[in-house]
């Protein structure tokens, strides 16, 4: 479990090592960019089943720390979903992650 400290003193959010690192991903593209965001999630069961959103923009402090030593594999389906939500007016929504696409099949000629 991983955990996103946001501000100072920071707010500590918890998350799971996979899904922090594609949210970590998803706000340094939007924040390198200079673009100002909602970040939507649902909160876990022990901090009340609730929800919970910040503001975050290009002067936010934030610090990743995972749990694990090991970098999750970057599922790209899930990044892009993610993004395109980043990219809306809601903001970004943390949503679990969907289903890794098949590998396209190639045509060989002969």
């Amino acid at each position: 479990m991983g955990t996103l400290l946001y501000g100072n003193p920071g707010i500590v959010i918890s998350f799971d090592d996979r899904a922090l690192m594609h949210l970590q991903i998803v706000i340094s593209t939007k924040l390198r960019r200079r673009e100002s965001f909602v970040f939507t999630w649902t909160d876990s069961a022990d901090e009340g089943s609730g929800r919970s959103a910040i503001w975050l923009d290009p002067t936010s402090t934030l610090y990743y720390r995972y749990f694990g030593c090991h970098t999750p594999s970057i599922n790209r389906d899930w990044i892009e979903t993610l993004m395109l939500s980043a990219n809306s007016t809601g903001g970004l929504v943390l949503i679990a992650e969907p289903e890794p696409a098949p590998p396209a099949l190639s045509k060989t000629r002969r």
